[in-house]
């Protein structure tokens, strides 16, 4: 198991949903998270909106990392496509890279994956730069 690399006390709904940051640079942001049943759908399946929620996280620590010092960000804009099913008691592995880094905003793409390398999702995230 890999060792933590962001302190998540700054993102509580992200620890809360059980998200690992595993690499944190302002180029690439890889995280992973365990598919427990309150994550889940009726069906035993990865909700659309948790799936959205981790990649959120990772994209905007990519954005607040890849920020000039004393700016900030925020998501203003997320697009899903859901590709395949990730069930109860799998781990998702989820990479984000920016498409994207300007002055006032950065657009980041995040791929979920199954821990068996299946595709769950891909989602491309707007962050906006804020003073």
């Amino acid at each position: 198991m890999s060792t933590p690399v962001f302190d998540l006390d700054l993102l509580p709904f992200a620890a809360l949903m059980g998200v690992t940051v595993t690499n944190a640079a302002p180029d690439r942001v890889e995280g992973r998270l365990v598919v427990r049943p309150d994550l889940c759908t009726a069906g035993g399946i990865l909700h659309g909106g948790a799936a959205m929620a981790l990649a959120d996280t990772l994209g905007a620590i990519g954005a607040f990392l890849s920020t000039p010092e004393g700016k900030r960000t925020t998501t203003l804009e997320s697009k899903t496509n859901f590709i395949g099913p990730a069930k109860v008691g799998a781990t998702v592995v989820a990479t984000a890279t920016p498409l994207h880094i300007g002055k006032r905003s950065s657009v980041w793409t995040t791929r979920i994956e199954t821990d068996e390398g299946k595709l769950v999702a891909v989602v491309t995230q707007t962050q906006m730069t804020v003073e």
